[in-house]
């Protein structure tokens, strides 16, 4: 029998719909229902770029309209409904999922063991023990409060002290969580401190971690390939992602689907009936201006926001089929379920200063289109706290040929 095809529509809209983005939902953004956003994204990238909004505040913003910053800290260091760790990066990520890292907890420790003596300065071994120790006497601590008299690394961000090393050691190991923030300045504290008894004493065994995680990362994705599943949560390893698919195949748990991309072609991947169904009932997209993160978790798989969208998006690069050349930290826009452009702003005191939107080279920015993106800017001025809105002289591209 032939695969099941999704074309290129469907299945930009089953992606987009799974990541929040296609379907508008005035939720409050706070409490229950940001638990609910956090929970169906599955995880949210902090990150401490912070040109407009951090990332994750913008991540969580673009779902969440009324969401404000302090309720993502509330989720982690007061209704502990959220935990901080790692996926492919520093994340936020339900506490009902706490279980499933113990996993991650093991297998980041021996990576770390064998990396990191030759990629940290030396000395952070003999340090883990006096961290623990003082954590554990003190209570929460910052990476200022266990400074051992060492000197401040110069070459570069990840140049840390060595007993910073050891706190990040610790943390990523599962020994400390991070209780709050103070900033951007994590605090951690022993993890029976911070980690809730139900979450911190559920054991699960490894096999069954591995079905959740490819599991849980298919019903995010839609569909995917044995790598894409594997990668959403960077808890298994290839060799698991590849037998873990084969028994589900085997079993009729999933089923090989044709995906096409954006080009016309044909991709190979896994999905289920009822991710298929789903795609099928799914509305057309409201006309909408979405402003993202760089980091967006729609985005953040870069050769798949090209191959689905025919979006080619990385960090300074030059675009020949434009003729542009994008700067660092440029905000992606979506509107229904295309991406159509890039914006270059920022916030500069309390004005929101846009200084450059480019259309993608098929998109055309008439009077609607226009008028929404500036309706975006309005709305996304309010969670930066900006006063106003600026925009430069000649600040909207008309055409990539300009």
């Amino acid at each position: 029998m032939p695969r099941p095809y999704l074309n290129n529509t469907s299945a930009r809209r089953l992606f987009l719909d799974l990541h929040l983005l296609l379907r508008a939902d005035p939720g409050p953004g706070r409490g229950e229902d940001l638990d609910a956003v956090l929970h169906g994204l599955g995880f949210v990238q902090i990150d401490s770029v912070n040109t407009l909004a951090r990332a994750h505040d913008l991540i969580l913003w673009s779902r969440r309209g009324q969401y404000r910053p302090r309720a993502l800290q509330s989720l982690v260091a007061h209704r502990r409904s959220a935990f901080e760790h790692w996926t492919h990066d520093a994340a936020a990520i339900p506490m009902a999922f706490y279980p499933m890292w113990r996993a991650k907890f093991a297998r980041d420790e021996a990576r770390m063991r064998a990396r990191w003596p030759a990629a940290r300065r030396p000395g952070w071994t003999d340090e883990l023990d006096r961290v623990l120790r003082h954590v554990a006497d003190n209570g929460a601590a910052c990476s200022l409060d266990v400074a051992n008299g060492e000197e401040r690394g110069s070459s570069g961000w990840w140049d840390w002290h060595p007993s910073k090393t050891a706190l990040e050691f610790l943390w990523r190991s599962g020994r400390l969580a991070v209780c709050h923030r103070q900033g951007f300045r994590k605090f951690y504290d022993l993890t029976e401190r911070v980690i809730p008894d139900a979450q911190r004493n559920h054991r699960i065994a490894d096999a069954d971690i591995v079905d959740w995680a490819m599991s849980s990362a298919l019903d995010r994705l839609g569909f995917g390939t044995t790598a894409e599943l594997a990668a959403f949560f960077e808890i298994v390893t290839r060799d698991e992602a590849r037998a873990w698919c084969a028994d589900a195949l085997a079993s009729g748990r999933i089923l090989e689907v044709d995906i096409e991309m954006a080009d016309g072609s044909r991709r190979r991947c896994f999905s289920t009936e009822a991710l298929l169904d789903h795609a099928r009932t799914l509305p057309s997209p409201s006309a909408r201006v979405h402003l993202l993160s760089p980091f967006d978790p729609a985005l953040r798989d870069r050769g798949r926001a090209e191959r689905l969208f025919g979006f080619h998006y990385r960090i300074e690069i030059f675009v020949p089929e434009a003729k542009r050349r994008y700067g660092y930290y440029i905000f992606p826009v979506l509107q229904g379920d295309r991406l159509i452009g890039r914006l270059d702003a920022k916030r500069s005191g309390t004005t929101l200063v846009v200084r450059a939107f480019w259309p993608e080279v098929d998109v055309r920015m008439g009077k609607a289109r226009t008028a929404g993106l500036v309706s975006e800017l309005e709305r996304v001025r309010h969670l930066v706290g900006a006063d106003a809105v600026e925009y430069a002289k000649g600040w909207l591209i008309e055409s990539a040929e300009d």
